[in-house]
């Protein structure tokens, strides 16, 4: 293979990525990478709709279950670790194939420029999240106070990464994006962006039904097992579509019909977000997922462009 080739499909939740995904890494050798900010958690499975453990061994996935709910796990890990399997995936002749709808993940990954900040720590984080929201924003402001400006003191993920990335280094967070600016990502794969659409009310009848499916198979028990097993409604993993809502009608804020409404509202919202920022990108290429064979022939046809008649 003359080029690094990576596969992307992204696109809104409940769209209908997972079923269209799976076609293609069956037909083209590939393997999944997951790019999405909450399946990468274990012990959350129902309210991240991740693919079935069956599922995920027919077809070899990355970057599901790989850290405990209490774990901070940033953009920046995952920018990390996505490098190393697809160069792994390459190097056994098989397609990277990247998959899912955190656009934050891919904006890190292809478009902003390289961040040489250091690896997370876990350990180092365990540390800083046990000592609690008021203590950790005080000492931000002390060792970093420009970053303490521009994150919100509630923001428990960003201010354990800074502080993090301060006694890491010995150097604020704050002065290493000041040098960051500038720096050029450099274009290491050939990519095609895919990208799966539906009408808006369509999309947000899928996700109704799939809220209710959710809750049809237990993701009030998935979140009361995590809270009796003492993960708090406060870590950011907890604070996801699905799981917080639930953590609301547990603390008594909402009902379970109320808790229900909410999740399907926020999950429109956040559709709603990860479309303005695909529509950002102008080289994705938009299928409605029906157009499958389509799709097929798109594919085959740029792999075999990219990679001189892999198919």
């Amino acid at each position: 293979m003359d080029e690094k080739i990576v596969l992307v499909l992204l696109g809104p939740t409940a769209v209908g990525k997972t079923d269209v995904s799976f076609s293609i890494a069956r037909k083209f050798n590939c393997e999944i990478i997951s790019v999405d900010s909450r399946q990468i958690y274990k012990l959350m499975d129902i309210g991240t709709a991740k693919p079935s453990i069956e599922d995920r061994k027919r077809i070899p996935h990355h970057l599901i279950d790989i850290v405990y709910p209490d774990e901070i796990y940033t953009a920046g890990d995952f920018c990390l670790d996505a490098e190393k399997i697809i160069e792994d995936i390459l190097k056994r002749g098989k397609i990277p194939f990247m998959v899912g709808g955190s656009a934050l993940y891919y904006w890190l990954f292809f478009r902003k420029p390289m961040s040489p900040l250091p690896r997370g720590d876990f350990s180092l984080r365990r540390k800083l999240l046990n000592k609690g929201k008021e203590i950790l924003y005080r000492e931000l402001k002390k060792v970093d106070p420009m970053s303490a400006k521009r994150i919100h003191p509630n923001d428990l993920h960003r201010m354990i990464r800074a502080l993090e990335v301060y006694y890491l280094t010995g150097r604020p967070m704050s002065l290493w994006h000041l040098e960051r600016k500038g720096k050029i990502r450099e274009r290491r794969y050939k990519v095609l962006w895919l990208g799966l659409i539906r009408e808006r009310d369509e999309i947000y009848r899928r996700i109704d039904l799939r809220v209710d499916k959710m809750i049809s198979e237990g993701l009030v028990d998935e979140v009361k097992k995590l809270l009796e097993m003492g993960y708090s409604p406060d870590l950011p993993s907890m604070k996801g579509h699905g799981y917080r809502e639930i953590c609301d009608y547990f603390s008594g804020k909402l009902s379970l019909e109320e808790a229900i409404y909410a999740i399907k509202r926020d999950t429109r919202h956040y559709a709603k977000r990860q479309l303005t920022w695909f529509r950002k990108w102008g080289d994705i290429e938009w299928f409605h997922p029906d157009e499958l064979d389509r799709l097929m022939i798109r594919v085959e046809e740029w792999i075999n462009e990219a990679a001189g008649g892999l198919c």
